[in-house]
């Protein structure tokens, strides 16, 4: 079982054994999902979006924190939510409940993600009404869709514990399911992975990090 581990800011992550590394920062696994996915992914997105409903491709499902903020949001503010999440090795329905996430969202999006974590990985399900979601239990590579995403969030383990989901070929590949104009996020930033996402028609821009953190980068798929 992933071990629970309190990070800097009172929130808690899981320490993945075989990969060798916790699922979000030490510094604090709440503030880091806030500040790269929420607040410089999904609600730059949404302005950039407006008045439609926001399609989001998740590499890495890991502990839900990422989708519980997404869903909260875009509850809170009338946006439906169409969410597919890629996880290899998704975590168990007990590993999920220990986090204690149930504290920073409604108590309906809690208890609809923990009731409904088997049924998402075999098929879409609204966790509340207009928030919907899809666990797809694959490997990044074998993933494809004809849909088209405005926002996709790149929460795979770092480059020094996963480096087969940071080379060129496989970030390619999961740039060709956002549409014109959609947004790529990560936590990470290097020179390798800004050229990689500029040879496939991106235009980069570096922001700064979560706590801990330096800078992160966001991209733009350009316009065709």
């Amino acid at each position: 079982m992933n071990k629970i581990t309190l990070t800097a800011d009172g929130s808690n992550t899981l320490y993945n054994e075989s990969i060798g590394e916790h699922y979000h920062s030490k510094h604090g696994a709440l503030q880091e999902s806030k500040h790269v996915f929420i607040d410089a992914g999904l609600k730059h997105t949404i302005a950039l979006f407006p008045d439609q409903d926001i399609n989001i491709l998740e590499v890495g499902f890991g502990t839900g924190l990422n989708f519980l903020l997404s869903a909260a949001h875009c509850s809170a503010h009338n946006i439906p939510l169409k969410y597919t999440s890629l996880e290899a090795f998704p975590l168990r329905s007990e590993e999920l409940e220990s986090t204690g996430y149930d504290q920073y969202v409604p108590q309906e999006i809690w208890e609809g993600l923990v009731g409904n974590y088997g049924k998402a990985m075999q098929q879409a399900v609204h966790i509340v009404p207009e928030q919907q979601l899809r666990i797809l239990h694959t490997y990044l590579h074998r993933y494809e869709s004809t849909q088209q995403f405005e926002l996709v969030y790149y929460d795979a383990f770092s480059v020094q514990h996963q480096p087969e989901m940071w080379t060129d070929e496989i970030i390619a590949h999961t740039c060709k399911f956002l549409k014109p104009g959609g947004i790529f996020v990560t936590y990470a930033i290097t020179g390798k992975l800004k050229r990689a996402l500029k040879s496939v028609g991106f235009t980069i821009e570096k922001l700064p990090g979560a706590p801990g953190k330096r800078e992160m980068l966001r991209a733009r798929k350009d316009q065709v």
